[in-house]
């Protein structure tokens, strides 16, 4: 890895950033499906056609409210257990009981100030963690 001195590089900050588009996670071969029932049938994302040429290397691609999420097949997947998305939930008790109900797992965390948040696993083992404001706080 390089290392550049940003000073010597960038005079003024850029300043166009819009927002996030999608995130991708990574999944063995094979789980695609899975990962449909997951994130559409259990979640409430929509999938969203992949490009044919892309379509043919694997994975899916899912659209919520205001972000995509991006699956793709990746030959020597090892699971994300600590890098993960956090995805903003309005009802965030509605959904962990909605995922226990499942039997997925629901980890509450309670070390982010003015949020509550928990983690649980996506069918192939990648941490995602689900977070809302905490209005009392």
């Amino acid at each position: 890895m390089t290392s550049v001195d940003m000073n010597d590089v960038v005079s003024e900050p850029y300043t166009g950033i819009l927002g996030l588009h999608h995130l991708q996670l990574a999944i063995p071969a094979g789980a695609e499906d899975a990962c449909r029932a997951f994130w559409c049938g259990l979640l409430g994302l929509t999938e969203v056609p992949k490009p044919p040429p892309m379509a043919a290397r694997g994975g899916a691609w899912f659209r919520g409210t205001g972000f995509e999420l991006h699956v793709g097949v990746d030959p020597a997947f090892t699971p994300a257990t600590k890098a993960h998305p956090a995805i903003l939930v309005d009802d965030i008790d509605a959904l962990s009981e909605r995922l226990a109900a499942a039997g997925i797992a629901v980890t509450w965390s309670h070390d982010f100030p003015g949020h509550r948040h928990f983690y649980s696993p996506d069918p192939v083992g990648n941490r995602i963690e689900f977070i809302s404001p905490d209005p009392v706080s």
